[in-house]
């Protein structure tokens, strides 16, 4: 703080920040507000009120050290919300600090790294009438086992390709959110709430027959009746253990004492696995690891013959749990749809990101219901 300047925290206007602001852009605020902290603590800086040198020098430290232009300036916005809160000068419209993001952006590029696509049938020209190759969604659900954490895999990584949801949301769903659809044997599914979506008008996605099925077969084997449909499953294992042979009565020296366990035999046990399903919604960062994993298994299960080991360590780095987002954003594109109709699928409110995440299939050459009744 600068010396003689009071900072005044105007409580109703936190609290009307907070009930108008997403859990998620909040934990974003406060963990930008502590790294600058932090670092105006190490440099000997004034964090609030910032002035525009600190602020360009803070953001030229991050640049750096390996931030993109795009976290660059989520970190810029942190800064000038914090001081509008406070009622505090913005440091961050100053020539200074624009100037100093121009020419960041001007040496790094505004190209951020895109998550490895999961389509349907893998990178095909064709998407109706193409063999699935590479590393495909087809595949990936088809090698998932029938036991309760393959269920649950099946169920997830389907709904996601379906609907196109973030991590969030995805993990968000309740039974209680799908309802009916005019095909007996495909669901709506209610979203309430979405990251484009801060006044609450909520959508609706459409579930296929085949993520139909695989949400009931994993609620009916973990019995899920209500509350959230993506649960933890815990997975214990027990070895088989061989039979023990004690010693007959008849050894038994009348000066021994008897001990009954000395003359039983101890049966074998056999190897046995027990489940553990947890009654909360998974974490959002653990979709990515579970996607991952479901490619890792199908891969050591030779349903992904077509790669090679160096294949998929290259592939697995850029799985995230977006990829299913942006494999339906391309499988809907590669099937003809128009721009309006992949926004409207996947809730875009702007065409900026779904042209970029078609930019590598448009140098090759209303929507969901329709594609997935050409591959399902």
């Amino acid at each position: 703080m600068q010396a003689g300047q009071r900072i005044t925290v105007d409580e109703a206007l936190i609290a009307a920040y907070q009930a108008a602001s997403s859990p998620h852009s909040i934990r974003a605020l406060k963990s930008d507000l502590e790294a600058f902290d932090l670092w105006c603590r190490r440099t000997r800086r004034t964090a609030l009120p910032a002035t525009p040198e600190i602020v360009a020098d803070y953001l030229d430290d991050r640049a750096s050290k390996g931030s993109r232009p795009a976290s660059l300036a989520r970190y810029k916005a942190s800064i000038a919300k914090i001081h509008q809160l406070l009622d505090l000068k913005d440091p961050t419209p100053a020539p200074l600090v624009k100037l100093r993001l121009a020419a960041i952006r001007r040496e790094k590029g505004t190209a951020q790294k895109q998550a490895r696509p999961l389509r349907f049938k893998g990178p095909v020209r064709d998407i109706e009438r193409d063999r699935p190759r590479g590393l495909n969604l087809r595949a990936l659900l088809e090698s998932c086992p029938d036991d309760l954490p393959g269920l649950r895999d099946r169920a997830l990584l389907s709904t996601a390709y379906d609907t196109g949801l973030r991590a969030s949301e995805l993990v968000g769903i309740e039974v209680e959110h799908i309802e009916e659809a005019i095909d007996p044997d495909a669901r709506l599914l209610q979203i309430s709430r979405h990251k484009g979506d801060q006044e609450g008008e909520g959508a609706t996605a459409f579930l296929s027959p085949r993520t139909v099925s695989a949400i009931s077969a994993w609620r009916e084997a973990a019995r899920i009746d209500a509350g959230p449909i993506f649960r933890r499953v815990q997975v214990r294992r027990y070895k088989a253990r061989a039979a023990m042979k004690g010693r007959s009565i008849d050894s038994i020296s009348s000066r021994e004492t008897w001990d009954l366990r000395k003359t039983l035999f101890k049966p074998a046990v056999k190897a046995r696995v027990e489940y553990d399903i947890g009654s909360v919604a998974l974490h959002p960062g653990s979709i990515g690891t579970i996607f991952r994993s479901i490619i890792q298994r199908s891969f050591d299960l030779g349903a992904l013959p077509d790669l090679t080991a160096e294949d998929l360590a290259r592939l697995l780095k850029g799985v995230s749990a977006h990829s299913t987002r942006i494999g339906l954003n391309q499988d809907l594109f590669a099937s003809g749809e128009d721009l309006a109709g992949i926004m409207d699928a996947l809730r875009w409110k702007s065409p900026r990101m779904p042209l970029a995440y078609n930019r590598n299939l448009a140098a090759e050459h209303g929507a969901a219901g329709r594609l997935m009744a050409k591959i399902s």
